[in-house]
């Protein structure tokens, strides 16, 4: 009996030597690495800053158009003239026709204060951020499309892909794909510069001093309406760049944006391990 004992303990001794432990079994976890920065200093500096003055630009300057939420085209508007087209809501002053029988409060004045003084920081700032991306070469580098950009191919790919709200690849966390170029230079070379310019045509102050800029737009009241349009295109832009943002994935790109890094990995452990690049949020 010892012997079948003996050998029966053998057997079950080396059964078990090629059975794994529970810790051996489990996958080993994946490190979360921080890449290199994605964003420089001043671009996250300088983003930071239009961003708080656009909002603060959005909130006085609807206070400012409740006052009178009506447009005019030409030199001249006021309550007796046919406007050009009018916003279907109360306004802050009674002498303002609306088909309301009440007004809104009138904050007229502190509005217009912010909306000026933030005006000039915004204008500051946009020049600071060109100059840096010229000299820097930021806009060449990342922001310009290549000649094969311009494709049908590529073009057709893109827009259908954005159109599916179709989760980006990893590579675009690093490289802009061409219609974030082409979006982002329209913002920053055409309705950035637009929307100040018609700000300023509307500054009798400015207009004094260089007439030509309200000339151009055919007077004040044309460069109010316009002013309204290109905000519109502004507000538009913000919410197509928020949602793809989340989209892409809200925490990584918030982060590469904040401290300039992103992270390439997570920490996963157990079975979601095998899957990692698949189940990873890609910024």
């Amino acid at each position: 009996m010892s012997e079948v004992s003996a050998t029966w303990y053998h057997s079950r001794v080396g059964d078990s030597a090629c059975i794994p432990s529970v810790a051996s079994a489990l996958p080993a976890p994946v490190a979360a690495t921080t890449v290199p920065a994605r964003h420089s200093a001043l671009v996250r500096i300088t983003h930071w800053i239009t961003t708080l003055c656009f909002f603060a630009l959005l909130v006085s300057g609807t206070e400012i158009l409740i006052s009178h939420p009506r447009f005019y085209w030409g030199e001249t508007g006021n309550d007796l003239t046919q406007p050009l087209f009018k916003l279907p809501i109360p306004a802050s002053r009674r002498l303002v026709p609306t088909g309301y029988g009440y007004v809104l409060p009138d904050q007229n004045g502190w509005s217009r204060y912010l909306h000026f003084q933030t005006a000039w920081v915004l204008v500051f700032t946009g020049i600071l951020y060109v100059i840096f991306g010229v000299v820097t070469g930021h806009f060449r580098k990342n922001l310009l499309p290549d000649g094969v950009d311009f494709s049908w191919r590529v073009l057709s790919k893109e827009i259908a892909g954005h159109l599916r709200f179709q989760r980006p690849s990893p590579a675009e966390a690093w490289s802009y794909n061409v219609l974030q170029r082409l979006s982002y230079l329209f913002v920053i070379f055409v309705l950035f510069p637009f929307v100040i310019w018609t700000g300023l045509a509307m500054s009798p102050a400015f207009v004094s001093v260089f007439p030509a800029t309200v000339n151009v737009l055919g007077g004040q009241q044309s460069a109010r309406t316009l002013h309204f349009f290109v905000t519109l295109a502004l507000v538009l832009f913000l919410l197509v760049h928020v949602g793809m943002v989340w989209l892409a994935g809200f925490r990584s790109r918030m982060r590469a944006m904040i401290t300039g890094k992103m992270i390439a990995g997570k920490m996963i452990t157990g079975p979601a391990a095998a899957n990692a690049d698949a189940n990873m949020e890609h910024p």
